[in-house]
């Protein structure tokens, strides 16, 4: 009883924290919507907001995956974190600003498996030394995917090298049938997941009461408002983060910032905010399956199904079809990562040093797009 007592405290003081940070979204809307403020005003009062909505989504998340295991909460958190990402990249695609779209992808990759997944190492391994644990044969078909994403990457770049720049349209067209590929191999991922190999996405928050039906009822009650929470803060996450985009630019010029920068490390940050807070909360709690299922998962799905969708809405919604040709910086950039995140997560176990190793290589670089001529 002595022992529960702090805790109960620490929770009702974080929720304390929480309903006031609250209160800068109403804020936020107003400045926006009722004294027309913009720029760095709306950016930071917008950044704040994201904070507590941010913080909901993990408790969501975290619910949910006591009831359906990590590797379904990992894939709901990647999936409603990513809304605001996605409604991000398509009100810059119908602006025709492809540079900033593949900017932000970039950076979401990049920003999930060494900011995310090395904060959720360092903060794990802190509180939990020596090792923590996760599942290897999961973290393995994860690195996978992601080297087959940097494939899908790095062949546009490599194409456009050898054919130049006149076959415009020859690119549009691997682009198009290479992410046909990628969703593809997306969505059979996902039936390895959650239907031939769910077992090892179940992680140790999976255990569920099938004892009673009164306790069956209970749990679909519980996981019933999880996901409605999860789906309200999603949605004003996306919300909060469209109209700090819309800021981002004019923040970022006064700091004398390039666009390939604010794409990659800004926007990402702010479209991914929730998968931020959320994997490191589950680190913290020595939920690493759940943690690695966020960061990682998130990546893949950004990589494997958001870049392939955006290119299928290019043909509809933007001024010109997109392609999958970033630039060698960004390629570079990914390959990396995936290759360091690959080193890191194959042997299933993790500890804090590792963590600062990832966040050392999304430091370097952060620091490569940020000296880009602007």
């Amino acid at each position: 009883m002595s022992e529960s007592a702090p805790a109960a405290k620490r929770v009702l003081t974080v929720d304390r924290v929480l309903l006031a940070l609250l209160l800068s979204v109403p804020m936020t809307l107003l400045m926006k919507w009722g004294f027309g403020l913009h720029g760095t005003p709306i950016f930071i009062a917008a950044a704040v907001s994201i904070i507590p909505l941010a913080g909901y989504m993990g408790r969501a998340t975290e619910r949910l995956s006591e009831h359906l295991g990590a590797g379904w909460g990992g894939f709901l958190n990647a999936t409603f974190g990513n809304a605001a990402e996605l409604i991000i990249a398509i009100v810059a695609l119908r602006a025709g600003l492809m540079d900033v779209v593949k900017a932000s992808l970039t950076g979401s990759i990049i920003g999930n498996i060494l900011l995310v997944l090395g904060l959720s190492i360092l903060v794990g391994g802190l509180k939990f030394p020596p090792i923590q644990r996760f599942n290897r044969t999961a973290a393995s078909m994860g690195a996978t995917m992601l080297l087959l994403a940097a494939v899908g990457l790095v062949l546009p770049a490599i194409f456009h090298q050898v054919v130049g720049d006149g076959a415009v349209g020859l690119e549009r067209g691997l682009s198009l049938d290479i992410s046909i590929v990628l969703m593809a191999t997306y969505v059979l991922g996902l039936i390895f997941s959650f239907r031939t190999h769910s077992h090892l996405y179940l992680g140790t928050g999976a255990a569920m009461d099938h004892g009673s039906a009164d306790g069956d009822h209970a749990q679909r009650g519980g996981a019933g408002r999880a996901l409605g929470l999860l789906l309200l803060s999603a949605a004003a996450v996306g919300l909060m983060s469209e109209m700090m985009v819309g800021a981002l630019e004019e923040a970022a010029h006064d700091l004398g910032m390039n666009r390939v920068f604010v794409g990659v490390i800004l926007v990402a940050l702010v479209g991914n905010a929730a998968e931020h807070s959320t994997a490191v909360l589950m680190a913290a709690k020595n939920k690493m399956d759940l943690a690695v299922n966020i960061a990682v998962g998130s990546s893949i799905q950004i990589a494997m199904f958001v870049a392939p969708l955006l290119v299928f809405l290019s043909y509809a919604i933007a001024p010109m079809p997109m392609n999958l040709h970033f630039t060698e910086l960004e390629v570079v950039a990914v390959v990396l990562s995936t290759g360091v995140m690959a080193l890191v997560s194959l042997d299933g176990e993790s500890h804090w040093m590792e963590g600062v190793q990832l966040l050392a290589v999304y430091v370097m670089l952060g620091l490569a797009f940020f000296f880009l001529p602007v």
